[in-house]
């Protein structure tokens, strides 16, 4: 799985499931759509995961014939992977624990085998190495999954972080476009102070952040660069109510401790 390390005193084992499963987990929709070898994995299997964590997150990705998706609620699922608790869920994450299903165990192949791959995949690109970044292909498939993951995981932190929730509560109704001029794209949707990632670009957003190139975006992703001196420089170009970018930037400061 996944291996990450967090800073445990400045986060929420809450947060970190929701995050791990609806961020970095949820990058598998992407994954499968930029490498060929993840897309091959799945090309001829119609097969679905669901993950049910006591006290956190409970969802699915559905795997078909070459696409995958991420769908809320385990019913129907072919493999249901239950955990007792979140600190277990983000263990199976970590590669600490192991589950055990308790449907599909007929079908735990796919879970050791495929899905173990892509999830080593998406390693790969998420933990992504100077050596592999200097290929100008992968830099841009690494970028492109980063800002996903990021993305999604704004709305999991503004829903559940305790201190993010501050900056939640002032943000009014309406919808954030995120993009990477030239690149990935993705809608910040806020309903009653709550968040909502959609992975597309919205049609009529209230505000606007782009990011001038992959490039800049992946120096503000590794903490090289300083957001406030990009929008100064117009490496970063907002427009809409400011405000809504304001506090969504809040939250987007804590994601690095989460997903350091």
């Amino acid at each position: 799985m996944c291996k990450k390390m967090t800073d445990r005193h400045h986060t929420d084992e809450t947060t970190m499931a929701y995050i791990n499963l609806y961020a970095v987990l949820g990058a598998l929709e992407n994954l499968v759509q930029v490498d060929e070898e993840a897309k091959a994995l799945i090309q001829n299997k119609k097969i679905s995961v669901g993950f049910s964590v006591a006290g956190g997150p409970s969802a699915s990705l559905c795997f078909d014939h070459g696409n995958c998706t991420l769908k809320n609620g385990v019913e129907g699922c072919d493999i249901k992977l239950p955990f007792s608790g979140v600190k277990k869920f983000n263990g199976m994450i970590d590669g600490t624990v192991t589950p055990i299903p308790s449907r599909g165990f007929t079908k735990i192949k796919f879970l050791l085998k495929d899905f173990t791959k892509l999830t080593d995949i998406l390693t790969r690109y998420l933990r992504a190495s100077e050596q592999d970044l200097e290929d100008p292909e992968f830099f841009e498939k690494s970028t492109a999954l980063m800002f996903y993951t990021i993305v999604s995981a704004i709305s999991q932190i503004g829903n559940h972080d305790s201190i993010s929730r501050a900056s939640a509560s002032y943000m009014q109704d309406g919808i954030i476009r995120v993009a990477v001029a030239g690149g990935p794209v993705a809608s910040i949707c806020v309903k009653n102070h709550w968040l909502v990632t959609v992975k597309k670009a919205p049609k009529h957003p209230d505000a606007s952040m782009e990011f001038g190139s992959m490039q800049i975006a992946r120096a503000l992703f590794d903490g090289k660069v300083n957001s406030l001196a990009c929008v100064g420089t117009g490496d970063i170009r907002m427009s809409g109510m400011i405000t809504m970018i304001d506090n969504m930037n809040r939250i987007l400061d804590r994601v690095g401790l989460y997903l350091a």
